[in-house]
């Protein structure tokens, strides 16, 4: 009778930055999924994780959408769009566009504060294009998407890059460490894009009991009065305004209705953007409030948004 010694486990400390993804998952309908795949790891915080979505119908690497939930920076989940689109439609609409779909978690802005949402995008995107091959994706045809809190981290992810002054402190270090994490196009829905042009726009107010945090304060950590410097990191049209290079075609949806983000806010984002000689379109939803409430149907809204990303995709 033999006896062998047990396998000791392959521990590494201190923990890795981020892990492998793991063979995916072949649905009934053929689309490959890569479920909770850990992009980025720091002591005392929770993995952030993503998922990957590809179609069946890809017989080669496929361009990504890189979807970014809403929330007010206070919450959210990768897995979840607003209430208003169903994750059906949105999953649905993208992979019969050809492309997959990312759909990514970021650290919320009380457990650290602007720019750790972004530093977060910029590893997802480093992640994906290590990544690539096993994930079958084309790491040159890579685009953001986001809604809310989303649409404007997917703003900031489009307009800085290497070429951004104080790029270092933008593009952070979580995750795979380094690389590219430009995007070839952006949807924005109803994102905020200048923050100190919010001071005078009062919160909704709160049900009786409930207790929220001023997202805005929570982002910045600290009134803007308080940090006007991070105000206006934490702004897109900062950096519409002073790009040194011709940023991605955006396109920028918004409902004229908004009580929570002003339609003026991405008004004034694609001002920035074609002075800057950037390609972006504005549609205004009219009626429609904060997450597209008031519209009978988003269908028309996620097809256009999705056949914007293919075209300048090459889908």
């Amino acid at each position: 009778m033999t006896h062998s010694l047990p396998v000791e486990p392959d521990l590494t400390w201190p923990p890795p930055p981020f892990l492998a993804p793991v063979p995916p998952v072949v649905a009934e309908d053929g689309v490959r999924r890569f479920d909770g795949v850990t992009y980025a790891t720091r002591p005392g915080y929770r993995p952030r994780l993503l998922d990957v979505r590809v179609p069946a119908t890809a017989r080669g690497p496929v361009p990504a959408v890189v979807w970014i939930h809403g929330g007010g920076w206070l919450e959210g989940d990768r897995r979840y769009p607003p209430p208003t689109v169903p994750a059906a439609l949105l999953h649905g609409t993208v992979l019969e566009a050809g492309l997959a779909l990312v759909s990514i978690d970021y650290r919320h802005s009380l457990e650290a504060p602007f720019p750790a949402q972004l530093h977060d995008v910029k590893a997802a995107i480093r992640y994906v294009r290590k990544f690539a091959g096993a994930f079958g994706i084309d790491p040159d045809r890579i685009a953001v998407w986001g809604e809310s809190a989303g649409g404007h981290l997917a703003a900031l992810a489009g307009l800085t890059g290497p070429h951004t002054p104080g790029a270092a402190a933008l593009e952070g270090t979580e995750g795979v460490g380094a690389g590219d994490t430009s995007v070839r196009a952006v949807v924005d829905w109803y994102g905020v894009s200048d923050l100190a042009a919010l001071r005078e726009h009062p919160m909704p107010p709160m049900p009786s009991g409930v207790e929220y945090p001023d997202p805005y304060e929570a982002l910045l950590g600290g009134t803007e009065e308080e940090r006007p410097a991070a105000a206006r990191a934490a702004s897109p049209v900062t950096y519409a305004a002073g790009a040194s290079c011709a940023p991605p075609p955006f396109l920028l949806i918004h409902g004229t209705r908004d009580g929570l983000v002003p339609y003026g806010q991405s008004e004034a984002l694609d001002a920035a953007l074609r002075r800057a000689g950037g390609d972006c379109a504005l549609e205004p939803v009219e009626g429609a409030d904060h997450i597209f409430l008031g519209v009978p149907d988003v269908t028309p809204i996620v097809n256009r948004s999705v056949a914007f990303l293919a075209r300048h995709l090459d889908a």
